[in-house]
């Protein structure tokens, strides 16, 4: 029978670092988060509950009315407001509090997660293909990576789940979260970009400039890396690892709340207030 890693000091503040680094991260992108379901109730649910569908577009960039289009307009409305609702979902999935009191809660919020990013996942697939509703080829084609990948790893933490393989179903919901979130990250790496930079360095208006492509394909393979050090940092009973792992995990914490900052006062700010 083999022995047990020997605990030294170092590694058990290595272990610390590094879980309150991710707790920090968490709390930072749980904010912005909140921030953006806010965003979407106010600005497109004031909108839609008053059937003024042609002020989705008062937001440049995409337009989400299409003047003659019912169903195209239907599936964008849909679309975007359950993007509020899978939200609010996946953060609670990754409260563990909530999953150690509330077991029930946090099964019937895992599944309604995983089924609405499905729905989703398919939606802004027709979207893209079906009407079009991209700025660039560029970002077409990032749009169905990003929902091939949540259709993926959702069914695999659907069926880890069904198999109770619940530290596989685990893993599987914290990939789901970083891709499902692939928006909400886009945002924020745009407008943290433009803030460390002073200005819109790399990026057009359509989108395809370089910048713009890292982090239109980035803001969710990133996260997804991100994500996968965190878990191997974890596993890991190197408390140099851990270290390096967590300072990283504290420069992407200070990356992530300047683009919430630039994201909630420059680009919806303006359309709240």
């Amino acid at each position: 029978m083999s022995a047990s890693p020997v605990t030294t000091p170092l590694s058990a503040v290595a272990a610390r670092w590094l879980k309150w680094s991710g707790a920090l991260w968490f709390l930072v992108a749980a904010v912005g988060q909140m921030a953006f379901i806010g965003f979407i109730c106010i600005y497109y649910g004031s909108r839609t509950l008053s059937g003024d569908f042609p002020a989705w577009n008062d937001k440049p960039l995409i337009d989400g009315y299409v003047e003659g289009d019912p169903l195209g307009n239907g599936v964008f409305a849909i679309h975007v407001l359950l993007a509020a609702v899978v939200t609010l979902a996946g953060l609670m999935q990754l409260i563990p509090s909530i999953r150690r009191r509330f077991p029930r809660l946090h099964r019937w919020t895992g599944r309604l997660f995983l089924a609405l990013a499905g729905l989703m996942a398919v939606s802004g697939i027709w979207l893209t293909v079906g009407r079009g509703t991209f700025l660039s080829e560029v970002s077409a084609v990032a749009i169905l990576i990003n929902a091939a990948l949540i259709l993926v790893f959702g069914g695999l933490a659907w069926r880890s789940a069904l198999a109770r393989r619940f530290e596989a179903h685990r893993l599987w919901a914290m990939r789901t979260f970083m891709v499902v979130s692939g928006v909400w990250f886009l945002r924020v790496g745009l407008m943290g970009w433009v803030l460390v930079n002073q200005g819109p360095v790399g990026m057009t208006d359509e989108m395809s400039g370089p910048a713009d492509i890292v982090l239109t394909f980035g803001s969710y393979l990133i996260p997804l890396l991100v994500l996968e050090a965190y878990l191997r940092a974890s596993r890991s009973a190197r408390g140099g690892i851990k270290i390096v792992v967590a300072l990283g995990l504290g420069l992407v914490t200070l990356f992530t709340a300047l683009g919430v900052f630039g994201t909630v006062v420059l680009m919806w700010g303006p359309y709240l207030w």
